[in-house]
Order: structure tokens, then C-alpha cells, then sequence
């Protein structure tokens, strides 16, 4: 199976069926909601019954990969594309779930990757107290790279006098400062090796600030949260406390970006509502696409030109035949993507559906 990459991502949306159907789906296989195989197995016989403008050829295919088992231990979902007439064949897989969906369309169904790769950036855990320091990096959702130091405190004996106690004392927050310096140190290498976007912090209250100043600027910039989990707590914990941070940072960057929409769109550098954007994919004008996550409308493609449009049936740029489309803003995410432009799909942004549930930021 294919990992997923950007690069993944662009092939797929420039394949074009040339008038054969294209099957694209998106199966949630994650362990902790389906136990057993059979379980979501179940799901995909669902899925494939509803495929019905699909060749049987693509989806016994697909039914034979996803039934023939696969390694779960690090798989949360699976996207799988099939045009056996055109020769495409693509698994790949995802250490996070998805929606079960199943499209048939002229090309393949890219926006769930977008919205994977767009969702899940590499971010880091720094984990201190004292003693002890962990530097974990996160990619797509899954531990990529770790690093643990432990440095032994000098102790008193309980015979010693009090020049000694307070000298080991001394001592002890010396050797406290050195650890969480080197801890520091350890967070900036794996940054320069691993790097990552985004950083969160966990450590007692009382080194927090000692911790921080010791990081790089760089390190410090990135800091997003500040996590009240200990530095022993298991790898789970870890991750799931890390993942809520960045679904929280995810949705106020998704608020940033349809605000500045909404600013832009009043000084003509942005433009919001399908038809606009469909201009704006054409002439390529386009730096980012947001959309609203499940956003679906009808619409037209030149197979000439390959002009899109809300209206069809002739071309109002070379005078040709239209085809008409099920999902016309799946063709536009695949056009911006092969135009590399930034694609954000947005969940449940009220703001983006009231500008009509799609806008594009321009370059031009």
C-alpha cells in the first residue's frame, strides 16, 4: 500500500478517466470502533451497494483488497481508488479515520487527503520535570520520532547537618537548571532533525517558565499549548491529549483564514459563492480554496477546454459540448490542487457556509 504525500495527492487529481468511471473510496478501519474485520467489512458491502454507476470489475476489486486483511496495528483508514479501464490502481493507506464514503466520478475523489494532510501537521511534545524529559513528534496523528533523557538529583543524607542539606539543595536546583537546558537542547535537535510545526508543552508549574526560556526562539515561537500531563504518562494519553490540542488549533486557523476571506472578498483580492470561484479556477487566479466540509453541487465541464461552470450544456468559452457533473466542487479541488494551491476543507464553520460554503483567496 501508498503512504500519503502531497505528491500522492497530485497524481491522483490529474488522472482523468477520459469518460470511464472512476471509483474512490474511504473506508474507517480504526481497531477501536470496528473490533473484528467483519465489522467493518460490513461497512464496505454497505458502501458498494450504492455504487451503482460503477463497473463490477472496480469494485470486486476493491472488496477483494480490503477482504484479503491487512496489518491494523498502524492503520486507522483506507482510501482506494480503481479504474481498470484506464489502469489506475491506488491504496493507500491512513494512520487516522475517515468517513466512509464511495464516489464514482470522472476522476478521482482527492478532497478527504486534503483535508488528512491539512488536519494532521507534525507537531512536537515536550515532557519535563526534574529528573526526566521526553521529546515526542506527532505525524498524522501517529508518534514519528521520541527522545527521553534522565538526569539523576544529587540527594542529602538524613545524618548531615544543615550547611550540608542546604548545600545539596543548591546543588539540586543546579543540577535541575542543567537538566532542563539540556532538555531544551534535546526539543531543538529533534526540531532540526524531525522538524515540526507546532509545539506543546508539559512540565509542573513551577519549571514551566524556566523550561521556556531555556527553548531556541524558534521552539518558543511554536509553543501552542501547555498540557497538565505528567512526563511518565503513557505514549496513548500522550498522543490523545496532544491530538485535542490540535484539533483546537486547526479550527482557529480555519477561523483566521474565512475571516480574512471575508475581508478580502470586500477589496476584490478574494471571491466567495461557487460560481466565482469556478471563474477563478479557470482563469487560475486561485492561492487558497476553503470549502465547507461535505459541501456538494451539480454542475458543468468542457472536456475541450476544460472549462467549469454552474450552467452548461454549451461551452461559453470554445462553443463545445458540456459534460454534466454530480459533484462540480470535487473538479474544482482538483484543479486547484494540480494549480498548487492551498486547499482547506472546514468543519463546521458557520461564517464559510453563510458566504455560500466555498471562497478562494486570490493571487491576482
Amino acid at each position: 500500500m501508498t503512504a500519503l504525500t502531497k505528491d500522492v495527492i497530485r497524481s491522483l487529481a490529474s488522472f482523468d478517466g477520459d469518460g470511464h468511471p472512476v471509483v474512490s473510496l474511504y473506508l474507517d478501519v480504526d481497531g477501536r470502533r470496528y473490533i473484528r474485520p467483519r465489522d467493518y467489512e460490513l461497512q464496505l458491502e454497505h458502501l458498494l451497494r450504492q455504487a451503482r454507476r460503477a463497473k463490477a470489475e472496480d469494485l470486486g476489486r476493491i472488496e477483494a483488497h480490503v477482504k484479503a486483511g491487512f496489518d491494523r496495528s498502524r492503520v486507522r483508514g483506507l482510501a482506494l481508488f480503481s479504474c481498470q479501464d484506464r489502469g489506475l490502481w491506488e491504496a493507500i493507506t491512513l494512520p487516522v479515520p475517515v468517513r466512509n464514503e464511495i464516489v464514482v466520478n470522472q476522476a478521482p475523489q482527492v478532497r478527504p487527503l486534503e483535508l488528512v494532510l491539512e488536519e494532521y501537521e507534525h507537531f512536537g511534545v515536550l515532557l519535563a520535570d526534574r529528573q526526566r524529559a521526553r521529546m515526542l513528534v506527532f505525524e498524522l496523528g501517529e508518534l514519528a520520532d521520541r527522545s527521553e533523557l534522565f538526569d539523576q538529583l544529587p540527594r542529602h543524607e538524613d545524618d548531615g547537618g544543615e550547611w550540608d542539606r542546604d548545600h545539596v539543595h543548591d546543588h539540586q536546583a543546579s543540577a535541575a537548571r542543567h537538566h532542563l537546558r539540556r532538555a531544551a537542547l534535546v526539543a531543538f535537535q529533534v526540531f532540526q532533525s524531525q522538524g515540526f510545526e507546532h509545539l506543546i508543552i508539559g512540565a509542573p508549574d513551577e519549571i514551566t517558565g524556566e523550561l521556556e526560556r531555556e527553548l531556541h526562539p524558534w521552539l518558543r515561537d511554536r509553543i501552542v499549548a501547555r498540557l497538565s500531563v505528567p512526563v511518565g504518562a503513557p505514549e496513548e494519553e500522550i498522543r490523545r491529549a496532544a491530538l485535542q490540542v490540535e484539533e483546537q488549533v486547526e479550527r482557529a486557523k480555519q477561523a483566521a483564514l474565512v475571516e480574512r476571506l471575508r475581508e478580502q472578498a470586500a477589496v476584490g483580492r478574494a471571491v466567495t459563492g461557487l460560481g466565482p470561484v469556478l471563474a477563478a479556477v479557470v482563469e487560475r487566479r486561485m492561492d487558497t480554496l476553503l470549502i465547507s466540509d461535505g459541501y456538494v453541487a451539480a454542475g458543468w465541464r468542457c472536456p475541450a477546454c476544460r472549462h467549469l461552470a454552474t450552467k452548461g450544456r454549451t461551452c461559453p468559452i470554445c462553443g463545445s459540448p458540456m459534460d454534466q457533473l454530480e459533484d462540480v466542487v470535487e473538479e474544482a479541488v482538483e484543479d486547484a490542487v494540480q494549480q498548487s494551491c492551498r486547499v482547506v476543507v472546514c468543519t463546521g464553520n458557520a461564517d464559510l457556509d453563510v458566504l455560500g460554503r466555498i471562497g478562494a483567496l486570490l493571487r491576482f
